[in-house]
């Protein structure tokens, strides 16, 4: 990384801050200024979690509690950020606060526009930077580089185009001139998970564009992405268009305290949560309770469909997605619906891709399996599957480094079950009903039936699904998928012989129903769910007893 320093609104270059021990180091960043702490969130070098993870998490516990000096660290702790106590992070919501209304009233042309070009643009210049701390905070080389081209996406010229078409429309009618805008709901806190933090803050960063200011909190487990992106790309950016200091601002801190300051401050307006369905059901119903609007990513469970005439060889690449980052990522296919007259040769391809998912270091090119450092989930739901009839395909077992089967090992096989019985019994199964964040994939063979039953029940298997993130369907004839897109409406994004998590422009990366976004979820677009509809209408010569009246009349005069 070429900065080691948090990068503020009011300068676009700062000077190193490192320890004797040559770590780079986040501060808080608080209306423009850098905010230093006591207290330390140390960041631990993924790959040295195969070589030693007891003594690498002991020793990550050790300095983050003060009882070893923070001096001549190993090269396992890469960085470390400033933990913020609960005063730098109401100073933050104040900043934030201030910082709202100038900002909202900057013109379109330049929060979307300005801002979303010179963001792509310092994106690219910083491509191989993101992708190096995506990859020291556990990501595969592989995965690293795809987060960091949707980012792209995020921000690339359609996206944005797209972004300014709904942020205002105009009209004229008669001598009245008549727009129907979105504005900005005010202060936006964002709470990224542990497991994606980079992409989810700048998914959020685009709640600035629609005139909202914000404050982030990096999870302590993995600040070092979040804190980076914010600091080194976007704040840069912001302080090249002359935003007031307050309209970024990012801590790192304990989750339940400034949660809970979030939700006791006027001075928030909405709260982007992503967390568990459970966690985050009961916190909507705080967020509502204390009037802020609760923007929810919670767990998917997405399902994909292969109909008879799919072409299954791109499904079971496709399908195979399943298994990326072992299954630790939202957006995943996480069980799969499959016509039976094809269900036996689909198995045969998926299992071909599934043995060529290998484990490695995060940094290794061809890496797409990562560590999995509790896995009495993976064998509780897998051996729930089994006890309920389903098959076992393939898999199934812990992992060494080098793929050697080892009940100690800390990957996790590529783990496919068939699940037979149909569809009616196949929620039975833990596994189909539940989120899994491990690498199992539930495959459900269809009961025989009539095309038109058949097709009736795939899709009232996605529509009945718990969560709603989003669907894939594999299908050739143009009717069948006509009735897929035209019936299916769980879930935020529904995809159609195509790659379940590749990214594409004007689409949402987030966003779903149900369990995923709960009573207010839908695709997630952060610039519009984070601002609300206003119409204005501006008129010349208009007489107000004519306006109230005149319509009545007219209609009266056209019937005669």
């Amino acid at each position: 990384m070429s900065s080691d320093v948090a990068m503020t609104p009011t300068s676009t270059e700062g000077p190193a801050e490192r320890p004797s021990s040559g770590i780079s180091t986040y501060l808080s960043l608080v209306g423009g200024e850098a905010v230093p702490s006591d207290e330390w969130v140390y960041v631990i070098d993924s790959d040295s979690l195969l070589d030693n993870a007891f003594a690498t998490l002991s020793l990550k516990r050790r300095l983050e509690r003060g009882t070893v000096p923070a001096t001549d660290l190993p090269p396992a702790i890469v960085a470390r950020v400033a933990r913020a106590d609960r005063a730098t992070s109401e100073r933050a919501l104040e900043a934030a606060a201030a910082a709202t209304g100038p900002w909202s009233r900057v013109p379109p042309e330049t929060r979307i526009d300005r801002f979303g070009a010179l963001l792509r643009r310092r994106l690219v210049e910083r491509s191989a930077e993101l992708t190096e701390v995506l990859v020291r905070e556990g990501h595969p080389l592989a995965l690293a580089r795809w987060q960091v081209s949707g980012a792209l996406e995020v921000f690339g010229p359609e996206s944005l185009g797209f972004y300014r078409s709904q942020m205002l429309q105009e009209f004229r009618h008669g001598e009245r001139r008549i727009s129907v805008r979105r504005r900005p709901d005010g202060v936006v806190c964002l709470n990224p998970p542990q497991n994606a933090p980079l992409s989810s803050a700048l998914l959020g960063v685009t709640a600035i564009m629609a005139g909202n200011s914000l404050v982030v909190r990096a999870p302590r487990s993995a600040p070092l992405g979040a804190m980076y992106v914010l600091q080194e790309v976007v704040a840069p950016v912001l302080a090249e268009l002359g935003a007031p200091p307050g309209t970024l601002n990012a801590v790192c801190g304990d989750p339940v305290p400034i949660l809970n300051a979030w939700l006791e401050s006027p001075l928030v307006d909405d709260v982007m949560y992503f967390g568990s369905s459970e966690n985050g059901i009961r916190f909507q119903e705080r967020c509502v309770t204390a009037g802020k609007k609760p923007i929810l990513e919670l767990a998917g469970n997405d399902v994909v469909l292969v109909w008879k005439d799919a072409d299954l060889e791109a499904a079971a690449d496709a399908v195979t997605e399943s298994f990326y980052g072992s299954g630790q990522l939202c957006m995943i296919p996480n069980q799969v619906v499959v016509h039976p007259d094809v269900c036996d040769r689909f198995l045969a391809l998926l299992g071909e891709r599934a043995a060529r998912i290998r484990p490695g270091r995060a940094s290794q090119e061809g890496v797409l399996l990562t560590p999995v450092l509790r896995n009495e989930k993976f064998f509780s739901c897998l051996q729930d599957a089994l006890d309920r009839g389903a098959e076992l395909v393939c898999g199934g077992h812990a992992i060494r480094e080098d793929g050697t089967r080892d009940t100690a090992g800390i990957f996790l096989e590529p783990t496919v079950v068939l699940v037979r019985g149909g569809l009616e019994k196949a929620r039975e199964v833990r596994a189909v009903r539940e989120e899994t964040f491990f690498p199992l994939l539930p495959v459900i063979v269809a009961e025989p039936a009539p095309d038109d039953v058949q097709l009736d029940r795939f899709v009232d298997f996605v529509n009945s699904n718990a969560h709603g993130l989003r669907n894939s369907a594999w299908a050739g004839d143009p009717e069948v998928v006509d009735r897929i897109v035209g019936s299916v409406t769980q879930g935020g994004l529904l995809k159609v012989n195509d790659s379940h998590i590749g990214f594409l422009p004007y689409l949402p990366t987030h966003g779903g129903t149900g369990l995923t976004g709960g009573a207010f979820g839908e695709a997630n677009y952060p610039i519009l769910r984070t601002s609300h509809v206003q119409g204005v209408c501006v008129a010349t010569g208009v007489r107000p007893t004519e306006a109230v009246f005149g319509a009545w009349q007219a209609m009266r005069a056209a019937a005669d």
